[in-house]
């Protein structure tokens, strides 16, 4: 499932321009894969899982964290795209399931990004 989904993002114009930097990887590099995984998880369980976000569509800046990159790659930034891509309604908040199922493609497009370090 995951690897579908990372393809039908990478034949987005839009998903398909992010990218991560050598900063973002030498971060990775220095904190792991395991600190990247919590800061994906944190990220999502406060800015993507609620039911209502007051900056829905703002939330999630473009860039200063891998996950950031990683959120908009995936389209797991806001509750929008999380509805247009992966089927998650809006004004529910994220079970955790499906929290996990964001976390997942996140780590999955970060490791693939990673395959140089």
């Amino acid at each position: 499932m995951t690897v579908n989904i990372l393809e039908r993002l990478a034949k987005s114009e839009f998903r398909s321009r992010f990218k991560l930097s050598a900063k973002d990887k030498a971060y990775i590099k220095d904190k792991g894969f395991d600190t990247i995984k919590k800061h994906a998880q944190d990220f999502i369980s406060k800015r993507i899982a609620p039911a209502f976000i007051p900056n829905d569509g703002k939330q999630t800046p473009m860039r200063n964290h891998p996950v950031f990159v990683a959120q908009h790659a995936t389209a797991c930034c806001c509750r929008k795209c999380v509805e247009k891509w992966h089927g998650f309604k809006k004004g529910v908040e994220l079970t955790q399931s499906q929290q996990e199922y964001l976390v997942e493609i996140i780590m999955e497009w970060i490791k693939q990004q990673c395959q140089d370090i």
